[in-house]
């Protein structure tokens, strides 16, 4: 039997520019069955596509941009968050074994 998952990936770039360099990711797949691990940043030293345009062009739907941050005069180089968020999701098609 056929079942449809969804896949969600967050990718962190380095500008807001779709083609921009990838920077820290993470991915969340439901196709993975429970107790085996989930792939995050720092599992390899190559993110899975090297911007948000070559994930789309692998299939992957951007289904939220990030707010552009907002630099306080003075402040422009304090540290936080990854401002350049985007979170990216594809359906796949498995077939499950029943058990």
């Amino acid at each position: 039997m056929s079942v449809t998952r969804q896949q969600i990936l967050i990718l962190h770039l380095a500008d807001p520019d779709l083609e921009s360099r990838t920077v820290a990711w993470a991915l969340y797949d439901s196709t993975i069955p429970k107790g085996q691990l989930q792939m995050n940043t720092g599992d390899s030293n190559e993110p899975p596509y090297s911007s948000v345009l070559d994930a789309m062009r692998e299939g992957w739907n951007v289904i939220q941009l990030p707010s552009m941050p907002i630099f306080l005069s003075g402040r422009e180089h304090e540290q936080g968050h990854l401002p350049y968020e985007y979170v990216l999701e594809r359906k796949v098609t498995i077939d499950e074994q029943r058990g």
